[in-house]
């Protein structure tokens, strides 16, 4: 593997793969821990749901609301939306269960999918208002290159967006209330801090920057492409191009208390199948007629055309692909044996995004070529071997 200084979440991962006792999840998935049963974090998470009073964190929640709640009609609380169906189902409990008045706030995706671009407008027929932000094309496609060269994943310069611009629309706006789906910490193991908050502070938080931006910021990244890429100058943008790929001033999130992005998977058990089913019914939303390629399901991460090369490269750098996200909630969910869930990634795991590759490419304005050599400077040696020409993992779930 080809040493990139940018992504440091790599140099903390052990060389001994360990998969979970209960569910299909490995050792390998940054920030997970394992109990000396050999189970994961969210497996014990899941089961540590069974204690909570589901009646008192009802009340917290109404409290909270009530807290926020604007009498005089203006919107009260920002849902950061893409139309899927988590969202869908968090806006429309907080509109129609609870009397909040909701704004929609979407960073566009890489590449918006036909089925992505009619949930969106559905949920919007449905009876909300949404704020769409297209971020320039010609630096988002920069970034999103330099992302796959040196962190593995295009889809990055999505997050960034994903998580700063709702907070600036927030403080545009003078809402004080952010609701996000769920808690990734808890759904799927990570840092054991916070597992039981009701939400992350953005101020001072420097396992933000650790966990979900790979440990670089925007500008560390930028001045690394500008140095080191010849696709990049610095007169491909102004300050004013990159405001949503920072977070807002310390000051300004302080003085508004904007800094809190709260997740509604706290207050209300989450199951990302019954939110599908709550939001078919409520928001018209719509799977995939077919399998969405790399795991079996069809209602899941579905209005990118790239998305499928985040998973992809995940699977690459972490042995871990988007059947194992899917089968390891499933099996906590208790939907699916861990029996299940093995034969599903013995099927599924690990499947190549073939449907839109040559839209990738384009995206990116790189090669076939440049392509396959990215994705084998990103294979771990205690992962991967050659079988001929083939690669194969070393420790495939068992």
């Amino acid at each position: 593997m080809v040493r990139k200084p940018l992504e440091k979440q790599m140099s903390l991962i052990p060389t001994n793969v360990e998969w979970c006792k209960k569910c299909v999840v490995s050792n390998q998935r940054p920030r997970i821990t394992f109990d000396e049963n050999g189970v994961c974090a969210a497996c014990n998470n899941r089961a540590s749901r069974k204690s909570i009073d589901w009646q008192e964190r009802e009340k917290q929640l109404s409290e909270l609301l009530d807290r926020h709640r604007d009498v005089t009609g203006s919107w009260d609380v920002v849902v950061p939306s893409s139309g899927g169906k988590d969202s869908c189902y968090v806006a429309h409990q907080l509109k129609h269960e609870y009397g909040m008045n909701p704004i929609l706030v979407t960073w566009s995706p890489l590449k918006y999918t036909e089925i992505g671009l009619q949930n969106f407008d559905a949920l919007s027929d449905s009876g909300f208002t949404a704020i769409r932000c297209t971020p320039d094309g010609q630096i988002h496609r920069k970034l999103a290159r330099l992302c796959f060269e040196e962190f593995g994943d295009a889809f990055h310069v999505f997050v960034l967006g994903q998580v700063y611009f709702p907070i600036h629309m927030a403080l545009k706006f003078d809402i004080n209330l952010i609701f996000y789906g769920e808690n990734g910490e808890v759904e799927y193991a990570g840092d054991p801090t916070f597992v039981d908050q009701p939400f992350r502070d953005l101020l001072n938080d420097e396992s933000w920057l650790k966990g979900y931006m790979k440990g670089t910021t925007i500008d560390e990244l930028i001045a690394y492409g500008v140095e080191t890429k010849d696709y990049m100058k610095d007169i491909d943008w102004s300050k004013c191009d990159l405001s949503f790929y920072r977070p807002p001033k310390v000051e300004d999130m302080r003085i508004k208390n904007t800094s809190k992005l709260h997740f509604f998977g706290y207050f209300k058990e989450w199951i990302p199948q019954e939110n599908f089913y709550y939001a078919a019914e409520h928001t018209d939303f719509k799977p995939n007629p077919e399998r969405t390629e790399g795991t079996y399901s069809k209602y899941a991460s579905l209005d990118d055309k790239m998305d499928g090369f985040h998973y992809y490269m995940r699977y690459i750098k972490f042995g871990l692909g988007r059947c194992m996200e899917d089968a390891a909630h499933e099996i906590r969910d208790g939907h699916i044996s861990r029996e299940e869930g093995i034969a599903l990634m013995d099927r599924f795991e690990g499947e190549f995004p073939a449907r839109y590759f040559s839209e990738f490419l384009e995206y990116l304005d790189i090669s076939e070529d440049h392509f396959w050599k990215i994705v084998d400077e990103w294979r771990p040696e205690h992962l991967w071997k050659k079988d001929g020409n083939d690669w194969m993992l070393r420790t495939p779930a068992s």
